[in-house]
């Protein structure tokens, strides 16, 4: 990363997608074993688990959490918890370079003192996808999402402020890092069906960490 704590891969660039949101390509390349082992260490204590919808579907993306507060969702709808309701206890803690990753990225797209509260996990396998959403559960509105990829590629599907305008297709690979807020925050957006394919160190798998600040206490 430029002008950042990281070592920087050989071409990093930033795409700017509108305003106030823009692709980091490539800036976590040589960071992302040390993320993925902090994953694996979260799910061993927090285990990726399907949710489901407050309309009773089974989302095909399992998730887990870290951070004081974690997203969930069931039949009494979307919402931030402090306590892993499958475990009743607290959620994992945000290792200290999830957190600094979150905030190095936040910062070089623009948003300073970024202090994220909660990581929410998601795990795609083949097949998986996730429809065109607004994160809109943070009271925190004011503040930006970062998105980091990890593992196999993906289609990020970005759209407009209302659901009915057609969202762009950007591929997401590994290392890569989306932030978007600002007058873009509550942008439509999701990920396509992953496709099958093999990555040397997720195998079929993609990871997304979506760092946020939620404004619960």
């Amino acid at each position: 990363m430029t002008g950042t704590l990281f070592s920087d891969p050989d071409e990093p660039s930033t795409e700017s997608l509108t305003d106030g949101a823009m692709i980091l390509r490539g800036w976590l390349i040589d960071e992302a074993p040390a993320l993925l082992v902090g994953v694996m260490a979260i799910a061993e204590d927090a285990p990726f688990r399907h949710l489901e919808t407050p309309g009773g579907y089974r989302m095909s993306v399992a998730m887990t959490n870290c951070g004081a507060q974690g997203w969930v969702s069931d039949r009494h709808g979307y919402r931030y918890a402090a306590h892993d309701p499958a475990r009743t206890r607290p959620w994992p803690a945000m290792p200290a370079l999830f957190r600094t990753v979150a905030q190095v990225a936040a910062a070089d797209a623009g948003y300073r003192h970024f202090e994220p509260d909660a990581c929410l996990i998601n795990r795609y396998a083949p097949g998986a996808r996730l429809a065109l959403h607004q994160d809109r559960n943070e009271r925190a509105l004011s503040q930006p999402i970062v998105s980091v990829s990890l593992g196999v590629p993906a289609t990020f599907l970005f759209g407009g402020l209302e659901r009915s305008r057609r969202p762009r297709r950007l591929r997401l690979n590994h290392g890569d890092v989306v932030v978007w807020g600002g007058a873009s925050r509550l942008a439509y957006h999701g990920i396509d069906v992953l496709q099958a394919t093999q990555h040397p160190l997720t195998g079929d798998l993609r990871y997304n960490l979506t760092f946020r600040v939620t404004g619960h206490s």
